[in-house]
């Protein structure tokens, strides 16, 4: 009995750890940009006016989904298009991201 008392004590101690090891997969052909949203599915990305396309996803720092009007204001970014070029995926960088370098797409 006490032998699985442990054993449920130590898997409660590393799922934690498990799920904080997860990295956010931002595809190397992603843009880095500065982001405002403007109104309803328009964004501004370094000055230039954008649509975000019907299925867009916008990921927080947190990696939870947030709707345009939670962007922080002027948030770095990095963001992919969609065949049409509007704005498919978004994701809102922390600020070891911010630091890392691009990588070039192979």
């Amino acid at each position: 009995m006490l032998s699985k008392l442990l054993a449920l004590l130590l898997c409660a101690l590393l799922l934690p750890a498990a799920a904080v090891a997860q990295l956010r997969q931002i595809p190397d052909s992603a843009r880095r940009g500065s982001i405002v949203h403007v109104q309803g599915a328009i964004v501004e990305i370094d000055g230039e006016r954008m649509r975000l396309s019907a299925g867009a996803q916008i990921r927080s720092r947190d990696n939870l989904f947030i709707v345009p009007m939670s962007l922080p204001r002027g948030a770095l970014v990095k963001y992919t298009r969609d065949g049409s070029g509007q704005i498919h995926r978004v994701w809102v960088l922390t600020p070891e991201e911010a630091d890392a370098p691009d990588k070039k797409p192979e």
